[in-house]
């Protein structure tokens, strides 16, 4: 066995092992920071903030943006109805992917090539937002949950990614010995080949989980009524808009205060940054796992 301790490098192994020491120390510098700065942003005094004195630690600490963003009645609405439409969505979602992915790499699938260049079509050309806002509107969808969820309820990237994963990953030869036994289609699929996709499941439940969390162009054209408003569209107002005259929980007295001192708009800013993110961070660890594996396996043939 070849001792590595023996093995000398050379100068130019040396020059190369520093630069990508320096490089990942760059990049990690890059990817803290704004978060960092966001987290101690959020929890400063404002006028540190707008100053510009506070640039990596918290300066005169101050809970008065969460305390505002908190109190804020339509906050706890949105992340009600971003839980709904982010669970409902995702198993839709995985309802209809999971299924059409399998069926299009079976090889004895009559029309599959067709079947999925009719699909990849639709990934360069679509109707357009009038057509598909006509569409939801005559479907009777409009102010409704399933204007949230029924326009995309599939993606056909990832049903291709998903096709791939089941086509090198699933033995064709276990598919046939279940075959001999008995085994009907359905039961092959959801007995045999589910449990042994759990990478690709994950992978594609956070892609569409995340997509769902941050989705709100759809909330935007399809609803008007603040109480099916989506976390991002309450956001979207305080950020954008800076609607903080929604608060229906702060006492009159503290929403003078706010719209006399605009510098606390910005720490609340940060704020509702950390808010919207937080359940994406808290829950990505838990799939992390099974997120690279899924995603190198289901990209190495296409």
């Amino acid at each position: 066995m070849l001792n590595t301790k023996t093995v000398r490098e050379s100068k130019g192994d040396k020059i190369f092992k520093y630069c990508v020491y320096l490089f990942v120390f760059l990049a990690t510098i890059v990817v803290l920071y704004p978060l960092i700065y966001i987290i101690s942003a959020s929890v400063s005094s404002p006028q540190f903030v707008n100053s510009g004195e506070m640039w990596l630690l918290p300066k005169g600490i101050t809970w008065e943006g969460y305390k505002t963003i908190f109190e804020n009645k339509e906050i706890w609405t949105g992340y009600k109805n971003t839980i709904i439409y982010t669970g409902l969505g995702t198993f839709v979602n995985l309802a209809v992917t999971l299924p059409c992915a399998y069926a299009l790499s079976r090889p004895d699938f009559y029309g599959k090539k067709f079947f999925m260049n009719f699909m990849l079509v639709t990934m360069f050309i679509s109707g357009g937002l009038i057509p598909s806002y006509l569409l939801v509107k005559n479907l009777h969808m409009l102010d409704t949950i399933w204007a949230m969820i029924i326009p995309n309820a599939a993606s056909v990237y990832n049903i291709v990614v998903t096709r791939s994963f089941f086509e090198t990953t699933i033995p064709r030869e276990m598919e046939e010995a279940a075959a001999i036994d008995g085994c009907s289609d359905f039961r092959l699929f959801f007995k045999i080949v589910l449990p042994l996709s759990m990478p690709i499941i994950a992978v594609m439940g956070l892609f569409y989980g995340v997509g769902h969390w941050n989705s709100y162009f759809n909330a935007l054209v399809y609803l008007s009524e603040k109480s099916m408003y989506p976390l991002q569209m309450v956001l979207r107002e305080i950020l954008v808009l800076q609607d903080l005259s929604s608060n229906q929980m702060t006492s009159s007295s503290m929403a003078d205060m706010l719209f006399s001192k605009q510098q606390l708009v910005q720490v609340i800013k940060y704020g509702v940054m950390l808010v919207s993110t937080l359940p994406i961070i808290v829950v990505y660890p838990f799939l992390q796992r099974y997120f690279v594996k899924g995603v190198m396996v289901g990209s190495l043939k296409g």
